[in-house]
């Protein structure tokens, strides 16, 4: 079964606007393809000047003592729990070890500030194999901005993916943000259904691309209705909501309802956000909200099931808390 970890989002994908800040090496392959958030293709007998075209990151062989390495910025900052080293399609060419390390630094850091940084070792040298999805727990509670894949001595890596949960800095977040947004830590808990699109993806940055890139529900044949629950990035007034079914057309919900609970106090104690509201095809649904108390959670229902592109949930966010994430 695969490792528990890779249900958490990935911090270091470009979805999130991750980026590879230096690499010492990519004759072969670029190393910004290691945090695309598309899985990696191949097309095999596909050349260019400087010989197979490949979906990933690829080093010349080395002649010489050392290794290769690429640093990757986070585009989540967070507590890291687990690494997947994802070498498919390398066969002959992937690195037989790799190992990573961390660091977290304020701010923009150039090339000779990451050099001089203190990096903290994740995984340690640790063996690859080809063509393959490689994955490693990690047991370590700290906050990182930005990886190091280590490869030895050379090859290719298609993706490097850095599960764990996002803790943002709020010092950099305005008063009144997206706390339904996982891109600040938010994450859905628990649903009834995710038959075509695991519900995850409302919560990523940007519109969404097309059906796919949302929560679908298979068809209900009963009198029940579909749901989902998120835990927002922080205790927060909630002010604003978006229900938006872009690029559903003939599977859009015909309604929806947001009810709020504050874990803190009864977690079992749900009030109303949003009474329920009819919803059109392929639409960005905008609604005001005023609530009073501060939400932990929030439940999303769709009547009687369908698909939603994206939820948005914006409010004033209790600041103690994210400091208090911050510090640990």
């Amino acid at each position: 079964m695969p490792e528990e970890f890779t249900t958490l989002p990935d911090l270091a994908s470009r979805a999130f606007g991750g980026g590879v800040v230096v690499a010492n090496d990519e004759f072969f392959a670029a190393a910004d393809h290691l945090v695309l958030p598309t899985a990696p293709g191949h097309a095999p007998r596909t050349f260019d000047t400087k010989g197979q075209v490949y979906d990933g990151w690829e080093t010349r062989r080395r002649r010489e003592a050392g290794h290769d390495f690429a640093v990757v910025r986070l585009g989540a900052p967070g507590v890291i729990r687990g690494f997947d080293i994802d070498t498919a399609f390398f066969t002959g060419n992937f690195p037989p070890f790799a190992s990573v390390d961390a660091v977290a630094l304020p701010g923009h850091p150039g090339p000779d500030e990451l050099a001089a940084a203190d990096w903290q070792p994740l995984l340690g040298r640790s063996p690859l194999k080809g063509d393959s999805s490689n994955l490693f727990p990690v047991d370590d509670g700290r906050r990182f901005t930005h990886v190091r894949l280590n490869i030895f001595p050379d090859g290719g890596v298609a993706r490097l993916r850095v599960h764990g949960e996002v803790v943002p800095d709020p010092e950099l977040l305005p008063k009144v943000f997206d706390v339904a947004a996982a891109e600040y830590g938010a994450t859905v808990v628990d649903c009834s259904d995710m038959f075509y699109g695991n519900p995850q993806r409302m919560l990523m940055p940007g519109l969404a691309q097309n059906m796919g890139d949302g929560w679908e529900t298979s068809r209900r044949r009963d009198d029940g209705n579909d749901w989902v629950v998120v835990r927002l990035a922080a205790p927060a007034r909630l002010r604003f909501a978006e229900l938006d079914t872009s690029h559903f057309k003939g599977n859009a919900p015909g309604a929806a309802r947001l009810t709020g609970m504050d874990s803190r106090v009864d977690p079992d104690a749900w009030f109303e956000v949003l009474p329920r509201e009819a919803l059109r095809r392929d639409t960005r649904h905008r609604f005001p909200v005023r609530v009073r108390t501060e939400v932990t959670h929030v439940r999303l229902d769709i009547f009687p099931d369908g698909g939603m592109a994206r939820l948005r949930l914006l409010g004033r966010a209790d600041r103690a808390h994210l400091r208090a994430r911050i510090n640990r």
